[in-house]
């Protein structure tokens, strides 16, 4: 929420994504965030919930984290 309103999740800037880490295929969104902070402790939760998998932190076109890294 922001000033009281909900801001619908595809507006979210902030994306955390899981991808197999064989073929680099993107499984799903895991979660959307609104601010960087909230962001990289659900890619931190992330990492530790699917650690077989890859795991993306992303904003827009950028990819600020990555777990293959």
């Amino acid at each position: 929420m922001s000033d009281g309103v909900a801001v619908p999740a595809e507006k979210l800037p902030y994306s955390i994504e899981i991808w197999n880490l064989r073929g680099h295929i993107f499984e799903r969104v895991l979660a959307r965030a609104l601010n960087a902070q909230l962001a990289r402790a659900i890619f931190h939760a992330a990492q530790k919930e699917h650690p077989e998998q890859r795991i993306l932190l992303r904003r827009g076109g950028r990819t600020p984290a990555d777990s293959a890294d």
